[in-house]
């Protein structure tokens, strides 16, 4: 498996195994005011999930004009689910398109309208490390909060796990 679908498949795991612990949270602290990049939990699992949607569409030659999140009102399960699909679709593109399609360059516009080109490699590589800084503010979060069961989302407990 090429190196970068190998970050893609962790970056599913991870965002699937904080989802497991978010499910078993209540809302009481998932929607807590919290001193973060985002205000509460809730919000940063949705600014991921947003990263998420707005580079997939980007890759398969779209554009958004806002975040997805701005009209969002379904539940925890929705939105942990809306993640996690998002996340499989990324790892699939990578499967299906193969090695050239990661050394494409492609022009896209940030939600300011500024123009931009990167390779798509450079895209993944950024969403998986994107995803990794934000579930560590969640873990963080989770603990400040007084939730004491929260497992790791160590890159490296994934290899562990695969062998």
């Amino acid at each position: 498996m090429h190196t970068l679908a190998n970050h893609l498949a962790y970056n599913l795991w991870a965002n699937e195994r904080i989802g497991h612990v978010l499910m078993t949270q209540p809302d009481i602290i998932l929607e807590a005011a919290q001193k973060s990049s985002f205000a509460s939990i809730t919000k940063t699992v949705l600014h991921l999930w947003d990263a998420e949607v707005i580079w997939l569409t980007r890759l398969q030659g779209g554009s958004l004009a806002d975040w997805p999140s701005k009209t969002f009102t379904g539940s925890t399960a929705d939105m942990l689910q809306g993640l996690i699909k998002t996340s499989t679709e990324l790892l699939q593109l990578a499967h299906t398109k193969g090695d050239a399609f990661l050394e494409t360059t492609i022009a896209y516009k940030n939600m300011k309208g500024d123009s931009f080109e990167n390779r798509v490699e450079e895209i993944l590589f950024h969403v998986v490390n994107h995803g990794t800084y934000h579930r560590g503010q969640i873990i963080s979060l989770l603990r400040q909060s007084g939730v004491e069961q929260v497992v790791s989302t160590d890159m490296i407990v994934w290899f562990r796990e695969r062998r």
